[in-house]
């Protein structure tokens, strides 16, 4: 399990519960003391900025869950899953680039990473080296070929050594 998403999940989680037991209570409780309940906008938007914390809530609880059972020691040693570095060649402009496969969470500012859930992503999953991988995406179809992969697994000997 990759525990700096889990930390940071569970963080983002406090501060939702935080805002949803005492910040937002505030908001309704302020908004319905400006009088006739039925005719108040920021009652109404109060109420709403409550119902959509909870459902936040409830989806960050699974996103959790889903982390916590994600056994890096299972996955694929020799295809392309979670933290594997692969170089794509795109086999329609003969150019190379490679991506680092992270969660959505993990993203950030480097060039390099792609979110697993994306549609490249999704995929690239299962694939091994020397495979022709064909990828919807919303400017059409891009066709690429697997060029290179190294697993989570063989990262991971590569650092330790």
């Amino acid at each position: 399990m990759p525990k700096h998403v889990l930390a940071k999940l569970e963080t983002d989680l406090r501060n939702l519960k935080q805002a949803l037991l005492v910040d937002i209570p505030k908001e309704i409780a302020s908004a319905a003391s400006q009088g006739d309940l039925s005719e108040n906008a920021e009652y109404e938007q109060a109420l709403a900025k409550r119902d959509m914390y909870q459902s936040k809530v409830v989806s960050m609880e699974k996103r959790i869950a889903e982390v916590a059972t994600l056994d890096i020691t299972r996955l694929p040693k020799d295809r392309v899953a979670y933290g594997s570095k692969v170089t794509l060649l795109d086999l329609d402009s003969d150019a190379e680039v490679t991506y680092h496969l992270v969660l959505p969470e993990e993203l950030g500012s480097s060039k390099d990473q792609l979110s697993i859930n994306s549609p490249i992503g999704l995929a690239l999953v299962g694939m091994e080296e020397g495979a022709e991988v064909r990828v919807r995406i919303p400017a059409g179809t891009k066709r690429y070929e697997v060029v290179t992969l190294l697993t989570i697994h063989q990262l991971a000997n590569h650092k330790k050594k």
